[in-house]
This record gives structure tokens, C-alpha cells and sequence, in this order.
């Protein structure tokens, strides 16, 4: 403030020094002022310097006319002083200007004058020092050599004289200089020298400060910020923080998987600093295949499927260059170490095959050899092998990786023919991964199998009368070998029965059948005679074709069957000669011989009869026999003439004739009855018989009877006799006793052989026991051997049965190869 008053007090000398001095010189008014002088700062005593008198300038009206600009001055109208009315900056007015004066007009009204008034502003150091900018930002090479100069622009002072003096100072630095240099008397020079290198990666910045300071008193600063920057110079090559990577890689990783990221740093910036990965040359293609790295990020990943058991392991070369000029690199190595997967199934492999095995290889023959591996490592490549099904075949270990398929069990190729053994193979992984090979393993045929027919006993039903050649019978013996061991040829073993009507002699089964050798079938070489021939039991060989040959046999038991092709014959008297009837009555009956009939099996008898007989008197009987058997040689006796109620009547099945009421004198000298006889057959046959019954005194009908006996006359030739006579009238219900009996064993065995039929062995039954029972299809007598029985048939046909037990004997054939059983058993034969 005293230094402000002093300032004052001196520029108002001034101002009163020049006021005088340019009123003797020019007769114009000078003031010299300040700037920056504040409101009503006087100038000058304007009304007074002009010459007004006192109190005449407000009367005349004494103002400041500017020209151009504002004016920052006035009069004062009480005193006519020249006042400062705003403020007043030289630099504003003047600018660099010097002197800087102010011309104003001044103006008297009353009269009108004007004065010219010349008005200087003097500078005060009010201004300092301005760079054109508070920062200045400067970019430096790193690689700038000492020495280097960078200009600056200087400061600029609105201030003139020594107040615009300037001189400049630097923030200490060791790397910057500053010169300063006065190009002429206005402009000065100011140049940053650089006196040391420059180090990006040590300080990338500068940051340093120019001071302007100015020669006013107060000396008043500017500055200036000066922010250099260091620029990169690609100085740095890419380092990676290792040289050697290592990474773990199951092989199992999907392609695409991103297994490792590598991180290279670069101390140099911009494109110095930017990075990309890429692999080495040096890298072989098929690698690169396998993988690939991201330029930028340095990623790696998997581009292809790995394989441990290709390559284990890889070494992948990376590069990292950056794309300074020149650009820079730097190496590693990421060495990838392949991880074992159990992706690899065991292998199995048939190297020998000896097949086909025959059915009596011995036990531990080796039928082949395999191979096993898996290209798997460590647990995932031990395998361990098994067979299945477990029998008949297993398997020994040789060596690693090596195995023999052998023989565990004795094979039969009848039950088995063909093997589809399994050898399965599983490793020690997790999960365990398996593998298998079907070995097809066909087994020969040895000829181990003898031909078996279904049945030992085979029972055939044959009716007589058969054409020669008609077939019985449809033998079929099963040998499970197969090829010429399985190829049967049958023939007949000489078996035969004995022939009663030839006297007892000996015939030979293959004098009655024969045997195809191909196909089995059984057929008649003549026609069968039941009355001749009623069972026939043989033995048929079958015999196989192989080498040795093996055979079976079977029996045969054929049964001839009863048809009804004999009529009844009607036998002679037993005496000889008429006589007393069997009833032994007063009046006997008697036959003589009469002429035969004209028409074939038709006898004529006679007989005599008493006067008053009574009801029931027998007077005859026919005698009659079937060479039949069974129903066929059941016999019934039917009185044929006369019809309705005669005197007379017969015995249905006794063949008695007796008297039906008494005889009267009416009933004539002489009565004529005509019988049929006829069997059961289906059509049934039958006889006639015609008897004459002679009616007489008592004492003429007893001579009669003891001379006389019952005639008869064969209606056919070559008939066969009975085994006996027919016996008493107890006799007949005894008879018909047994045939009920018979019809009953009949019905029974009726049942069974229906139940029979629906097996497949129907037509030919038969069963190995200690007895056999068998049942004719014809009614008729029963006969009984003392031979030992065998079989049992039940033969088709209506209820009628005949009970027969025999034991045919004749020799035993000749012996066949033994061998094992079979396990099949042969269709039944058909019925004949």
C-alpha cells in the first residue's frame, strides 16, 4: 500500500509537470496517469488549466467528447476536474504499444470552444508472464540421443518495458536442459536440450515445469507444464515366463477343447507391445493338425482326435512376435503328455481253426488257437478271457495275449451238432470294456449210433384174404448218425411158425412176408389163411451203413384177422345111425340119410316122433360148425318153416328140436321143419337144414329110435371137423356165459385200443412185458396155448373179441454190433 501511495503521489508531480509544460508549448493540455487507477482518481484540474474562471465551468458546460471509444475520464462539474470514471488498462488500450496517450476533446458551451486534451497511460507491471498453453504435451523417441533440442515457445507479458523482461528456469531433471537465446531485441529463444538417453521402460513420462518470470518490481511468474512423453522404440523382444510348459491331456478330449492359455509379456507398448502367437516352423504338419493356438489370446486347442496309442506325447514349439519395426519374438515349448483312456475294446483273433471236431476227440484236444490284445496301456489293456457257454469246450492260457481253445468235455454230435462257442474278452479299465469272437465249431459224425427202431415189439394186424403184396406194415428204424453211418437197410430175420394143417411142419416168416430194404415197408407175399395161420412172429434187422456197421432189431408180431368167409357146416349123427333122441324120452328121435339138397349148404334129415309127446320133448338136433372163429363161428339156430305156432320148435343156440305142445292125431303122419343156421358174421352165413319128423305110436317111435340114427349130408367139400361134439343142454348155458364174458373182456379192450388210436402208434401197438393179451376182431371160441404170452393188440372192429395166447418159437436171430442208446424215438407203423 505504500509503495501504491508512493506511485500516486509521483505520477501526480508528473501529471502537474507536464499539465505546464504543455500549456507554454502548445496551448493544448496534457496529463499523463496510471493505468489501473481507480474511479475518481483526479487527473488534472482541466477548468482551471483551460483558463475558465472559477465557477464557469459548470455554467458553460465543460464535458469529454471521445472519439471512437468509451471514455474512461470525465469532468467533474462542481470543480471542472478531470476524474477517472472507469478503469483504465493500457494494455486494453494500447496494447505493446508505448508511449500509449489518449486524445480527448473536450467541449465549452457559451461560448462553444473546443480544447484538445492528450491523456498518457503509463504501464505498471499488472501483467505476468502467459505461455500459450498451462501444458504443453511433448513426445519423445525413446531412442533420442543426448543432445537433441526440442523448441518451446516462450511466454508472452502485456506488459511493456522492463515489466515484459523475461527469463526462464527449469524443474530440476537429469535428463533435461533448458537454453534460453535472444534471437534480437523482441524475441527470445527457449529449447529443451536432452542431456541423457531416455528410458521408456524406466519412466515413460516426464512431466517438467518452465518458469517465465518478468523484470517488474514485484518480478511477477508464469508457467508452463510440460508433459513429455516417452515414445516406445521396440527395444523389448516377448518373454514368456517359462521356457518349458508341461500339460496333462486325456486323449479322450473332444476336438475344440481348450487344454492350456500361454501369457508372453512385451516391455515395449503399443504395436510394440501387441502380441501374436503362432507355432514354429519347425513344427512337423501333422502336429499342426492336431492342434490349434489363437493368435491373440495364445489359447491353445485340440483341432483333431487324440490317440495315446498313436503318440504319446507332443512338443509344440510357440512363437510370440510383436509388430514393432523391426518385429521381435520369443520362444517356448509346451511339451503335451497324452493321457491313457480306456477307449480301446479288447481284440480277439482265431489264428488256427481245426475244425470239424469228430465226436470222440479225447478230452483236452485243442480245436483252436487265439490271439488277444488291446491297445490300451497299464489296467486298460490287461484283459482277461472266458468262454461261454462254459462246457464242452474251455480255454488254456499259453503265454500272454495267447490262448487254446480245448476240449473240456466228451462231445456227442447226435445231441449236438454244431458249437457257436463265445470267447469273450474284458479289460481292467473303468468302465471295463469288452469284446467277443464267435467260433463256429461243427462236429463229424463217428459211427457210434446203432439203428433203433421206436418200439422192440411191433404189433401188426393183418386180415386174411389180403391180396399178395399188399403192405402190413410201415417199419422205420431212426439212426441219429448222419451220412452212410446214419443209412439204414431192413431185412427179415428168419423167424416162422408151425402150420397145423401141414402136419406141424416148420415155414419161414420170409415164405409169408418181406421187408423193403430203403423204406421199411412191410408187405404180404401171399394171402394170409386165419384158419391156417393166426399169428406170425419174426424178428426185422436194421443195419446201418457204417464202418463198422452197427444193427438193431425189432419184433414183429403179426396177427392174422378172422374174417367171416366160412359158411356153418352141418355135421352127421354122432352114432351113425337113427336112434334115440338125446332127450331119451319114450318117443327117440333118429335120422337116416336122404337125399342131399340141389342147393349148396342144405341138408336133408329125419327124425321120429310119438303120439302124445308132451310140450318139450326134444325129438333132434342139429349138429353144426364154423371153421370161422369168434363171432364169425358163433352159431344160432332159426326154424325157418313152418311159421307161426307149430308143434315144433328149436333151440336158438343149442340146435335142440322138441316139441313145442303135444302132438295130436291132427298134426299128420308127418311133419316137415326147415332150419337155418347161421353165424354172427358180418354178412353173416349160413346153412339149411331140412328135417322130416315122422309121427308114430309110441312103441313104433322107440323101435325107430334104436334102429335108426340122424343122417347128414355135407352141402360142401374140404369142410374141417369139429374138435368135439356139442354137449348137453347145460353145456349151451355155459356157453353163453362165456361169451358174455367175452364181450365184456371185448368192450374193455375196445376202450383201450380207441384211446390208443389217437396215439401216433395206433395202428401198431406194442409194449415189452411179462404177458401179453390179444384180442381178435371176430367172436367166436375161445383158445388157450400153454406157450408164453408176449404182446397185446386191440385191433379195429366191431365188439366181438377172441381171447388167443401164444408164444411163437422159433430160433433167436443172429447178434448185432452193440452201441450207445439213442435219445429219439421213431413214429409209430400204420394200421393195415
Amino acid at each position: 500500500a505504500a509503495a501504491a501511495m508512493v506511485a500516486c503521489r509521483c505520477a501526480v508531480l508528473r501529471v502537474l509537470v507536464l499539465q505546464a509544460a504543455w500549456a507554454l508549448v502548445g496551448g493544448q493540455v496534457r496529463y499523463s496517469l496510471p493505468e489501473e487507477a481507480k474511479a475518481g482518481t483526479v487527473v488534472g484540474r482541466l477548468a482551471q488549466d483551460l483558463g475558465l474562471e472559477a465557477g464557469g465551468a459548470e455554467a458553460r458546460r465543460l464535458r469529454v467528447v471521445a472519439q471512437g471509444r468509451r471514455a474512461s475520464v470525465e469532468v467533474s462539474g462542481a470543480s471542472g476536474a478531470l476524474v477517472v470514471s472507469s478503469r483504465l488498462d493500457r494494455e486494453e488500450l494500447c496494447g505493446k504499444s508505448a508511449p500509449c496517450a489518449l486524445r480527448l476533446e473536450v467541449l465549452v458551451e457559451r461560448p462553444l470552444r473546443v480544447f484538445h486534451v492528450e491523456l498518457e497511460v503509463t504501464d505498471i507491471n499488472d501483467n505476468a508472464p502467459l505461455f500459450p498453453a498451462a501444458r504443453k504435451n511433448l513426445s519423445l523417441s525413446e531412442n533420442s540421443p543426448a543432445g537433441s533440442r526440442f523448441p518451446l515457445e516462450g511466454a508472452s507479458d502485456a506488459d511493456i518495458g522492463a515489466n515484459a523482461q523475461l527469463s526462464y528456469t527449469l524443474s530440476p531433471t537429469e535428463h533435461f536442459g533448458l537454453e534460453v537465446k535472444s534471437k534480437d531485441e523482441k524475441k527470445i529463444s527457449v529449447v529443451l536440450v536432452l542431456t541423457k538417453p531416455l528410458d521408456r521402460e524406466t519412466m515413460p513420462v516426464h512431466r517438467l515445469v518452465v518458469t517465465a518470470s518478468d523484470g517488474g518490481r514485484p518480478s511477477l511468474t508464469g508457467t508452463v507444464e510440460l508433459v513429455i512423453s516417452v515414445l516406445d522404440a521396440n527395444d523389448n523382444a516377448p518373454q514368456f515366463n517359462q521356457s518349458v510348459y508341461k500339460v496333462q491331456l486325456p486323449e479322450s478330449a473332444e476336438p475344440g477343447t481348450v487344454f492350456f492359455q500361454l501369457t508372453a509379456t512385451d516391455k515395449d507398448e503399443g504395436d510394440n507391445q501387441e502380441l501374436y502367437y503362432s507355432f514354429s516352423d519347425t513344427m512337423p504338419v501333422k502336429v499342426q493338425d492336431l492342434f490349434i493356438i489363437d493368435r491373440k489370446s495364445g489359447e491353445i486347442r485340440t483341432a483333431g482326435e487324440l490317440d495315446f496309442e498313436d503318440v504319446q506325447s507332443y512338443d509344440l514349439e510357440i512363437e510370440a512376435r510383436d509388430k514393432g519395426p523391426p518385429p521381435l519374438s520369443g520362444h517356448c515349448s509346451v511339451e503335451v503328455e497324452v493321457l491313457d483312456v480306456n477307449d480301446n475294446a479288447p481284440e480277439v483273433w482265431v489264428t488256427s481253426l481245426s475244425v470239424p471236431v469228430p465226436e470222440d476227440a479225447a478230452v483236452g484236444t485243442v480245436v483252436a488257437l487265439l490271439s488277444v490284445s488291446d491297445r490300451d496301456s497299464g489296467w486298460n489293456g490287461r484283459v482277461r478271457c472266458a468262454v461261454w457257454p462254459a462246457a464242452p469246450f474251455g480255454l488254456v492260457s499259453r503265454f500272454a495275449g495267447s490262448y487254446s481253445l480245448v476240449l473240456r468235455e466228451a462231445l456227442d454230435r447226435e445231441r449236438v451238432s454244431e458249437y457257436e462257442v463265445e470267447v469273450r474278452a474284458e479289460d481292467g479299465g473303468s468302465p471295463p470294456l469288452r469284446a467277443s469272437r464267435g467260433v463256429r465249431v461243427p462236429v463229424s459224425d463217428v459211427n457210434d449210433n446203432a439203428p433203433a427202431f421206436a418200439q422192440a415189439v411191433y404189433t401188426v394186424l393183418a386180415r386174411e384174404n389180403n391180396a399178395a403184396g399188399a403192405e402190413l406194415a410201415r417199419l422205420w428204424a431212426r439212426d441219429p448218425d448222419e451220412a452212410g453211418n446214419g443209412r439204414v437197410s431192413y431185412s427179415v430175420a428168419e423167424g416162422g411158425v408151425g402150420s397145423a394143417s401141414s402136419g406141424g411142419g416148420w415155414r419161414a416168416a420170409s415164405s409169408y412176408v418181406s421187408v423193403d430194404a430203403e423204406s421199411g415197408r412191410l408187405w404180404a407175399l401171399q394171402p394170409l389163411d386165419y384158419e391156417e395161420l393166426q399169428v406170425l412172429q419174426f424178428e426185422v434187422r436194421a443195419v446201418d451203413a457204417g464202418e463198422p456197421p452197427l444193427c438193431g432189431n425189432a419184433t414183429v408180431q403179426l396177427f392174422v384177422v378172422d374174417e367171416n368167409d366160412n359158411a356153418p357146416a352141418l355135421l352127421p349123427a354122432a352114432g351113425g345111425g337113427p336112434g334115440p333122441g338125446p332127450g331119451g324120452g319114450a318117443a327117440g328121435a333118429g335120422a337116416s340119410p336122404l337125399e342131399a339138397s340141389s342147393v349148396p349148404g342144405s341138408v336133408s334129415l329125419w327124425a321120429w316122433a310119438s303120439w302124445g309127446a308132451p310140450a318139450g320133448q326134444v325129438v333132434a338136433k342139429i349138429r353144426a360148425v364154423d371153421a370161422d372163429s369168434g363171432y364169425n363161428a358163433w352159431l344160432r339156430y332159426e326154424l325157418w318153416e313152418p311159421r307161426g305156432k307149430g308143434a315144433f320148435r328149436v333151440g336158438l343156440y343149442s340146435g335142440e328140436v322138441s316139441t313145442a305142445r303135444a302132438l295130436e292125431e291132427a298134426d299128420g303122419p308127418r311133419q316137415r321143419l326147415v332150419i337155418v343156421v347161421r353165424d354172427h358174421g358180418e354178412p353173416s352165413r349160413s346153412a339149411t337144414a331140412t328135417l322130416s319128423v315122422s309121427l308114430v305110436e309110441g312103441g313104433e317111435a322107440a323101435l325107430a329110435a334104436a334102429g335108426s340114427s340122424l343122417l347128414s349130408s355135407s352141402s360142401g367139400a374140404g369142410l374141417r371137423a369139429a374138435e368135439g361134439v356139442v354137449g348137453s343142454s347145460s353145456t349151451n348155458v355155459w356157453l353163453v356165459v362165456a361169451i358174455c364174458a367175452v364181450s365184456s373182456v371185448f368192450l374193455l379192450a375196445v376202450v383201450l385200443y380207441g384211446a390208443s388210436r389217437w396215439s401216433p402208434r395206433a395202428a401198431v401197438l406194442s409194449g415189452p412185458g411179462p404177458a401179453t393179451l390179444v384180442c381178435a376182431s371176430e367172436a367166436g371160441s375161445w383158445s388157450y396155448s400153454q406157450r408164453q404170452s408176449r404182446s397185446v393188440c386191440v385191433a379195429e372192429g366191431v365188439g366181438k373179441s377172441d381171447l388167443m395166447v401164444f408164444s411163437p418159437n422159433f430160433p433167436p436171430p443172429p447178434p448185432c454190433p452193440t452201441a450207445k442208446e439213442t435219445l429219439l424215438e421213431p413214429p409209430a407203423l400204420p394200421d393195415t
